[in-house]
């Protein structure tokens, strides 16, 4: 049986090249990760990624993404993106964020959508590797202030599956996204099951 990996429509920012994507489908293959469902076709969007319990999630992340050649960018400190790794953050689309300024770090993401005519915002909404009580719904924020479209993306250790989902539009009342996201999150299994916590707004 072929190995399954989503085709990119022609709108979405792309990476890599035929090593890089061939490389990583074959790390993911040899571990046993296989993908299902499509990656929308979206030139911006705020893409979130649960269950986020384990060093794990990471490097699988990265590894997903240059398989498939998606161009996502990550949210930093302006001070850790200005440090030591400063090349593999600038490597790896990096944004760095002052949390001082005084819009805040939802204003500031929402500033890069508009200065930017491609930009896929990666985001783990859990905010960390720990068991949480809520999630942090500046996701949401971005995407609504922004006016890009939220798309989910859950890593399944269960099924080790990572599985993209439909985009959502974030202009539709916060609870119908929660709700839209909890039936695609809903059986996700983590690496530690007992710090992923349900959809709750912080």
């Amino acid at each position: 049986m072929d190995y399954y990996i989503p085709k990119l429509g022609d709108l979405i920012p792309k990476r890599g090249n035929w090593a890089t994507r061939s490389l990583s489908r074959f790390v993911l293959r040899i571990a046993g990760w296989k993908f299902e469902g499509e990656i929308p076709n979206v030139r911006k969007a705020v893409f979130i990624g649960a269950p986020h319990t384990s060093n794990w999630d990471f490097p699988i992340a990265i590894t997903a993404l240059f398989a498939t050649g998606i161009r996502m960018s990550w949210m930093g400190k302006h001070t850790f993106v200005n440090g030591i790794l400063k090349p593999l953050w600038h490597y790896l689309d990096g944004i760095p964020i002052d949390r001082r300024a005084s819009h805040g770090v939802v204003g500031e993401m929402v500033a890069q959508f508009n200065k930017h005519p491609d930009l896929i915002l990666g985001l783990a909404p859990e905010g960390t590797r720990s068991q949480v009580k809520r999630w942090k719904m500046g996701f949401y924020y971005i995407a609504r202030d922004a006016h890009v479209p939220i798309c989910p993306i859950v890593l399944d250790y269960g099924r080790k599956v990572i599985r993209f989902g439909e985009a959502m539009t974030a202009d539709e009342n916060i609870d119908v996204v929660l709700t839209q996201l909890r039936d695609f999150f809903r059986g996700a299994v983590a690496r530690h099951p007992q710090n992923f916590v349900p959809i709750i707004p912080d």
